[in-house]
């Protein structure tokens, strides 16, 4: 099994938040991964050793030069009554909307959706916004978030 059933989701208020309502269709969408599944897409996606951001090393390419190219605020589309991403996010990441995508807070908490989903339901996400990377699958660019309301966008290698 690689995903854990949201009746059993420990953090699936992020997605039952009455001020962000989400549509059955698009929750169907949210795989919140078993701890296994978890560290098993973080080892070949983000990195092998750290299980945070702030444990990323050289080694790591997060923490490599190069990677992150721009930044920018998401805080304020987030307080926002607007839905929309941020502008520099949406125009950076030219996926489909069926992409699958990884929103990774740490070793043993990854979520899997589309991008599509993500669109619609990104500030449900940015609840907890210590660092999680956006990485799609099969995809170069990333996005990176912080808790200061910041966001770094890069290519990974």
């Amino acid at each position: 099994m690689n995903y854990i059933p949201f009746s059993e989701y420990k953090k699936a208020w992020i997605f039952r938040h009455r001020d962000l309502p989400i549509t059955p269709e698009d929750l169907e969408q949210i795989k919140p991964m078993t701890e296994r599944r978890s560290e098993e897409v973080w080892a070949q996606n983000v990195c092998k050793e750290g299980t945070h951001h702030i444990h990323f090393t050289s080694k790591d390419w997060p923490a490599q030069k190069g990677i992150w190219t721009e930044s920018g605020s998401w805080q304020g589309a987030w307080d926002s009554e607007d839905p929309a991403l941020p502008e520099e996010l949406a125009a950076f990441m030219q996926w489909d909307d069926n992409t699958v995508v990884y929103f990774c807070y740490e070793a043993e908490h990854v979520i899997q959706t589309t991008w599509g989903v993500f669109k619609r339901s990104w500030k449900n996400f940015l609840f907890m916004d210590d660092g999680p990377l956006l990485i799609g699958r099969k995809r170069k660019e990333v996005a990176q978030f912080f808790e200061n309301g910041q966001f770094k966008l890069g290519k990974r290698p």
